[in-house]
Formats: structure tokens, sequence, C-alpha cells
């Protein structure tokens, strides 16, 4: 069981590093810094796009309108941190 454990925190803290490559290339391209006519970029781009999405629209549905400020990244990095936070403290030490 405790494999499991190692193997979903691995999942989360690989997400977490994929968010901030995310919210990271997002500014590169708005202030444009990077061209997405560029292939790697592009796809780079989509392939982070896809993988962060799913998880960052129920939290941009549910939040208020900033302007275009979207905090929704850090939301979604908390909760990772607290689902990491619950694991470790509370699950692992009682997994046999």
């Amino acid at each position: 069981m405790r494999a499991v454990l190692d193997v979903v925190m691995l999942a989360l803290n690989l997400y977490v590093w994929l968010l901030i490559a995310s919210a990271v290339l997002s500014w590169l391209i708005a202030f444009n810094v990077v061209n997405t006519r560029n292939q790697f970029v592009s796809m780079v781009w989509d392939f982070l796009y896809r993988i962060t999405e799913p998880a960052l629209r129920p939290i941009r549905n549910m939040l208020p309108n900033l302007g275009g400020i979207d905090i929704s990244p850090i939301i979604l990095l908390l909760v990772i941190f607290f689902i990491q936070s619950v694991i470790s403290r509370y699950v692992y030490p009682n997994v046999f």
C-alpha cells in the first residue's frame, strides 16, 4: 500500500511542476517572449494546456471575474499541497 501512496505523491509532484510550467509558458506567450508559431513551442503549449485545463476549468468557473488575473493555478497548487500534506501526515503513517 505504501508503494501506491508513493506513486500518488510522485504523480502529484509531477503535476505541480506541469502547472508551474504551464503558468510560466502562458506568461511568456502573453508578453510575446516566445512565439506560438514555432512548432516546438506550439507542441509544448498544446500538451501543457491539455494536461492542466481539465483541472483548472472547474476552478475558473467557480471564481469571480478578476479581470485579466487568473489565480486558478494558485488555488489548484494549494489543493494539491493540502492533499500531499494529508497523505504524508495521516494516511502514510497508518498504512502497514
